[in-house]
């Protein structure tokens, strides 16, 4: 998807990087070893703890992959490694952090705050002054409420709709969202 992003971009890519030397390809295009990284980059992993850290045993340059396609106030702000995926709309006064993935068709309205490392899965949808705490993942066509906070490392259930705070580390579905488990660390 990342790749799909940059072309659409016109953003030449030079080449992957994976850890698993079996694989010289993708997409035609060559990957190259870890040992090898120059930026910028844009860390295509999922999982939000291991994007955490590779990007923080990671001295290079990152950079940021936004689909056109993709609807952005220029009044928002947009952390570096971060991936907007396309259909996105992320409005005015909304701040989102580093290294986050903004999946395909993901809503975020005005004055949300989105930490490190987040993912908000397609077709997720954010009101108004919603807080997305680090690590959380928002599943997919869940709603956060307005001025709802979903806590740290905690993950959002698909379809969900989440009407009171989250706190963190918890895994939580339904609609009204209602905490499951502990999500383990």
């Amino acid at each position: 998807m990342i790749i799909d992003i940059l072309e659409a971009n016109n953003i030449s890519i030079v080449g992957l990087f994976e850890i698993n030397e079996s694989i010289i390809t993708v997409l035609n295009y060559p990957v190259f070893q870890t040992r090898e990284l120059s930026g910028p980059l844009i860390i295509s992993v999922g999982d939000n703890r291991r994007r955490k850290k590779i990007a923080l045993s990671t001295n290079v340059e990152f950079g940021q992959a936004i689909h056109p396609s993709a609807i952005i106030s220029k009044r928002a702000n947009i952390g570096i490694g971060t991936v907007v995926m396309q259909g996105s709309i992320i409005q005015s006064c909304t701040n989102i952090g580093n290294h986050c993935i903004i999946n395909t068709g993901a809503s975020i309205d005005h004055e949300c705050m989105i930490d490190d490392f987040v993912h908000i899965s397609p077709h997720a949808t954010l009101c108004g002054q919603a807080i997305i705490n680090e690590g959380a993942w928002i599943g997919a066509n869940a709603t956060v409420l307005p001025g709802v906070a979903v806590g740290k490392w905690s993950v959002i259930g698909a379809g969900s709709t989440v009407t009171k705070d989250i706190p963190d580390n918890v895994i939580a579905y339904g609609s009204p969202c209602k905490i499951v488990r502990q999500n383990k660390i």
